[in-house]
């Protein structure tokens, strides 16, 4: 328990202060990629928040939109001109009683293209967030490529029982070619108990080896979790390079760990939900906060780079096709452009009322896994 008032203070500046360090810049450029897009497009924005509930503090801009900052730092909306909520659900009976001129920039009335661009601009903005943010620090600090070497091999571990070996090189991991010792970790950390095929490069020589991670129960940025572990170590200084680059290589190296993200991401989900991987790895809002204050504790400048991940993730859970995310008002569109007419004021409503469903549900498991995890 907390006692003091110092306690408290102590206590929020060391994981709550990292979490909306880390979440409110995600926040704003999505947002700010719907704002910025809809603007152009003639469309009138009420409402720019960063945060949901009461506010904090706000104010409007001369075209009349409020700007505000509330409590709850979990996400953020932007409201326009003929939406009846947060949600972009259209509001027929105010666009029903508008005049002409306010339907020029009620946001329902737009062109489908318009609408289409203004929605996929926010998932835009974090993706573009996240390659700023890389390829600043590939050009400030380079980036440390190492060699995917064995250099030793843990005794009485799965790649010991497969028959790895010292001095090992690894070609690929189930067909995916491999140029650092970092991709190893990401194929293998959620596959414990999956027999994968690894080729490596011994003395000149290739070799096929198969081999299943074993689970194992780590403690790493504040949180304990299950993963799959081979039971190889990585090279030695010796054995890697730190690489620089400038601004072309730079973004391009950076969209290309962007895409990594991406990719990554879906063949977990992927097989997660065809029973090949535990939703063990999803975190929720206590997972994040726990690790943005993990990495706050070692630097402020390496929680940025953290929020490069997460807001590739905020980027591509967007574009699910779930209605109240960006992805399920695309897919409504989809069903306008096929049809010729928006779908029913009832079919809508209805498919936002499931997506709110599956939401929650994502949000207790992933809370549920925070709490399990660290807790227990």
């Amino acid at each position: 328990m907390l006692a003091t008032a110092q306690e408290w203070i102590v206590w929020v500046l060391q994981n709550v202060v990292p979490f909306v360090v880390l979440i409110t810049p995600i926040v704003f450029f999505h947002e700010l990629g719907h704002f910025l897009v809809a603007r152009a497009c003639g469309v009138n924005v009420e409402t720019f928040s960063i945060g949901f509930g009461p506010a904090i503090f706000g104010w409007h801009d001369r075209k009349g939109t409020h700007w505000k900052v509330s409590w709850i730092p979990l996400g953020g909306y932007v409201k326009f001109l003929g939406d009846m909520n947060a949600a972009s659900i259209p509001d027929s009976d105010q666009l029903e009683h508008m005049s002409v001129r306010e339907r020029a920039g009620a946001f329902p009335l737009k062109p489908l293209y318009q609408r289409a661009l203004i929605v996929l601009a926010g998932p835009a903005a974090n993706f573009i967030l996240a390659i700023v943010i890389l390829a600043g620090f590939l050009m400030a600090l380079g980036a440390s490529v190492a060699a995917p070497v064995v250099s030793k091999v843990e005794p009485g571990s799965a790649a010991a029982a497969a028959g790895f070996k010292a001095g090992d090189t690894i070609e690929s991991v189930d067909g995916t070619l491999i140029e650092s010792f970092d991709q190893i970790r990401t194929l293998v950390w959620d596959r414990a108990g999956q027999t994968l095929t690894i080729m490596v490069n011994r003395t000149g020589k290739n070799l096929t080896l198969r081999v299943a991670p074993r689970l194992t129960v780590i403690k790493e940025l504040g949180q304990t979790q299950s993963v799959g572990l081979l039971g190889i170590v990585g090279p030695t200084a010796s054995q890697s390079k730190t690489v620089y680059y400038g601004p072309f290589g730079a973004v391009a190296e950076a969209s290309r760990e962007t895409w990594a993200i991406v990719a990554t991401t879906m063949e977990y989900l992927g097989r997660m939900f065809t029973g090949g991987a535990s939703p063990s790895q999803l975190n929720g809002p206590i997972g994040i906060a726990k690790i943005s204050a993990a990495v706050a504790s070692v630097s402020y400048l390496s929680l940025f780079r953290l929020a490069a991940l997460i807001s590739v993730s905020v980027g591509l859970i967007n574009l699910f096709p779930i209605p109240i995310l960006d992805g399920g008002h695309l897919l409504y569109y989809g069903f306008e452009a096929v049809l010729g007419r928006p779908l029913g004021a009832r079919a809508q409503d209805v498919g936002f009322r499931l997506g709110l469903a599956v939401m929650l549900g994502l949000l207790l498991l992933a809370t549920f896994n925070d709490l399990h995890l660290n807790l227990f």
